[in-house]
């Protein structure tokens, strides 16, 4: 996997993170810098964290199915992909959102660290799908780490004004570009 694809999957991976933060900053009338900030820090990290603990999970299994690892990698990103998707299209707020951006509105750290998670959890799966393709699991976290933590702390600047207009497009656009990613695995591979 190349540097650029990389890196597309490390926004697509901050799609959900970034409309998460969109959600916090429409609550806040003047979201302060150091708040944003210390924000897309907590997401970046447990964003960059996952992807590595996917991987050891994958590498353990990989051995079992190597002659099928690019299709294994190409649905979960697929399915991956599709999922945030749909979610983006539902009319409605779920429960669960409702609640991770309520608890996040209250500047608590425990809810930060929880919605964090909770968003993060897509990146394991990838971390587990990446590890059936050659990647340098160090560099993809960081890049997801990073780009996470940009588009949190900018999500949680500009959410009181964008947060109605962007945040399931942020979703969408990054499903999209997952699915992307996974067929450009599964293209190189049967090439």
């Amino acid at each position: 996997m190349n540097f650029f694809a990389l890196l597309a999957l490390a926004f697509a991976m901050s799609a959900d993170a970034f409309a998460a933060s969109l959600g916090k900053g429409a609550t806040l009338q003047h979201p302060r810098i150091p708040n944003a900030l210390k924000t897309g820090l907590i997401f970046g990290t447990i964003e960059g964290l996952t992807p590595i603990i996917g991987w050891l999970i994958g590498t353990a299994g990989a051995v079992f199915i190597e002659q099928w690892d690019h299709w294994v990698a190409f649905t979960l990103l697929g399915a991956l992909g599709l999922h945030m998707i749909i979610n983006s299209l539902k009319d409605g707020d779920d429960d669960d959102d409702s609640d991770c951006s309520s608890a996040v509105t209250q500047h608590a750290i425990g809810a930060t660290i929880f919605t964090a998670i909770g968003t993060s959890i897509d990146a394991m799966t990838v971390g587990v799908s990446l590890a059936f393709v050659s990647v340098n699991i160090v560099l993809a976290a960081v890049l997801i780490g990073l780009a996470t933590a940009t588009m949190v702390t900018i999500g949680t600047l500009a959410g009181h004004r964008l947060g109605k207009y962007i945040g399931n497009k942020a979703e969408v656009f990054g499903g999209v570009t997952l699915m992307i990613v996974g067929a450009s695995i599964l293209y190189t591979h049967l090439s």
